[in-house]
């Protein structure tokens, strides 16, 4: 004998009412994260301009010390059309 298959219930639909973490936490807890999210930030910001700073720096750094075989190289002129 086969069985029949009961016939699956939906769940109800339940109501948001989940309590979120800034719920939780204190105005103080909660006002030291932002601002220590804002720190964190301004810090992130500031490495990243110091690391920008650095490569500019490299870069000028080899421009500078580079042979005239390798600036003649770099160059896109084409010689032969002087050539007379």
């Amino acid at each position: 004998m086969a069985r029949k298959k009961q016939p699956q219930r939906k769940p109800a639909k339940q109501e948001d009412t989940s309590l979120h973490l800034g719920d939780l936490l204190n105005d103080d807890v909660l006002g030291k994260l932002r601002q220590k999210k804002g720190e964190w930030e301004e810090a992130e910001k500031k490495r990243q301009e110091e690391a920008e700073r650095l490569k500019r720096e490299e870069r000028k750094r080899r421009e500078k010390n580079k042979s005239f075989e390798e600036l003649l190289n770099e160059s896109d002129l084409n010689w032969k059309k002087f050539k007379g």
